[in-house]
């Protein structure tokens, strides 16, 4: 439940002197409310400097009518919360204050007393709410560290910290690139949230995920009764994002005919909700990610060149975890201590041996996958102790992980007779003919430096 601000102050604003006595006492009857009337427009522009939480305004004031005021204040302060007080029930008038953002028009009437009440109560806890989100986007932003959430000490990575630092003091387009899992994401909320832009919303949107026909309305929105099934307006991601920064993950999965609307929208700075007319100005941040090479992707006709070019900004690669040396013990430890956090167990410790281990595989899988196979080594470790044995690794992965290494023939070869040898308990007989090869080549396989540099009883 919002707790609403404690003493709020309201300001009346009522040329009629009689009137303007009502609504005091009315307001007053809450005593918490801090109550202060003035009857003309000047006097309540002169004393905004006490940061009023709401206003109240007669509309047909002498000198500056209730729009002309609205609009001053909205100058100085438009987070003041304003509800008009007319004696003429004008529709059209209504419809005109509530677009200048009046937070409600009430007819002088017999029920005015209960409809202010009501409507004070509401607009303020409106205010409370504001200053909540507020409040929670700043500490936010304070607490965002990215050097505690991109956690290593590679030189790849402190130069990442260096370009988060530049795109965030810049209003530039941000482009990462990366594989699957080396936290693209991370890096876009550490821009967002170390920007001027941190107290608005951050909107990710992975285009991947989205099924081609309604990425359309996911993005830009639409109008009640636009297509089939649009039972009421949506409001798309780029309009929730307004005043922050809008993710779009997997930008190189979007479809061309897509890409030629999000270059408009790119190019215009406003978007037209789908059956809608009216194009609506955004100002907002643009991060894309990517896993594909997009001037590959733009060379195959897959993807447009006009738009790669507006996409590239600066753009900010994120190396893949087997080339990042020991951030893979950075990584492994700071999974453990969340491991312990969340689930409140005592020090879990990291073998050498079990180091070792996870040094020597390339992790296909990145950052997504270290942290997978920690948490199952927390759970299957003994003695709060975490050993080469309760490191496993996917079958199917560890494939694609030596192969990713690049290393010599023999080197290969090497790694193939250990897998076997470690699998059949040293059992050469067994392990040849798994291979279909001579027992005499795996022995003497066995006797090379470089076999002996791996193998271990």
């Amino acid at each position: 439940m919002v707790k609403l601000k404690s003493n709020p102050k309201i300001f009346i604003v009522e040329d009629d002197a009689w009137y303007r006595n009502f609504l005091t006492y009315t307001l007053q009857l809450n005593p918490d409310y801090e109550v202060q009337s003035f009857e003309n427009a000047k006097d309540c522009l002169n004393n905004l400097h006490q940061k009023p939480d709401l206003i109240t305004i007669d509309y047909s004031l002498p000198g500056m009518n209730g729009s002309e005021l609205i609009k001053k204040i909205k100058e100085i302060d438009d987070q003041i919360q304003l509800i008009v007080i007319s004696g003429q029930e004008d529709l059209g008038t209504a419809v005109e204050l509530l677009k200048l953002g009046v937070f409600d028009y009430i007819i002088k009437n017999e029920d005015t007393k209960t409809r202010l009440m009501n409507s004070v109560q509401n607009a303020l806890t409106n205010v409370s709410l504001k200053t909540e989100i507020t409040e929670l986007r700043e500490d936010l932003g304070k607490k965002y560290d990215y050097s505690k959430t991109l956690i290593g000490n590679s030189d790849s990575l402190k130069k990442i910290f260096s370009l988060i630092e530049k795109a965030a003091n810049s209003k530039i387009t941000v482009s990462i690139t990366g594989e699957t899992g080396t936290g693209k994401e991370l890096v876009a909320k550490a821009i967002h949230y170390n920007s001027e832009r941190k107290k608005s919303p951050f909107v990710a949107v992975n285009v991947a995920a989205i099924p081609k026909e309604l990425i359309e309305s996911e993005l830009f929105g639409h109008e009640k009764g636009a297509f089939t099934g649009a039972d009421a307006r949506r409001i798309g991601k780029f309009e929730q994002a307004i005043k922050g920064t809008i993710f779009l993950d997997e930008i190189g999965e979007l479809d061309l005919n897509l890409q030629a609307k999000l270059l408009r929208v790119l190019q215009e700075r406003e978007v037209t909700r789908i059956g809608s007319n009216n194009a609506i100005p955004i100002d907002v941040r643009i991060v894309v990610a990517t896993h594909k090479n997009l001037a590959n992707e733009v060379q195959e006709g897959r993807f447009r060149e006009d738009l790669y070019y507006r996409l590239l900004g600066l753009p900010i690669h994120l190396s893949p975890l087997r080339e990042r040396g020991n951030d893979v013990i950075y990584l492994a430890k700071h999974f453990i201590d969340e491991y312990i956090k969340e689930n409140k167990t005592g020090k879990i410790s990291l073998s050498n041996e079990a180091q070792k281990k996870l040094m020597d595989y390339a992790y296909p899988g990145n950052i997504r996958e270290l942290r997978a196979i920690v948490e199952l080594a927390c759970v299957m470790c003994d003695d709060n102790t975490i050993e080469a044995k309760d490191i496993t690794y996917n079958s199917e992965k560890s494939i694609n992980s030596i192969l990713t290494q690049e290393m010599s023939f023999d080197d290969y070869t090497n790694l193939i007779i250990k897998f076997y040898l470690d699998k059949y308990d040293d059992n050469v007989i067994t392990v040849a003919k798994k291979l279909q090869i001579g027992k005499s080549t795996i022995y003497r396989i066995m006797k090379t430096d470089s076999f002996q540099k791996i193998y271990k009883k």
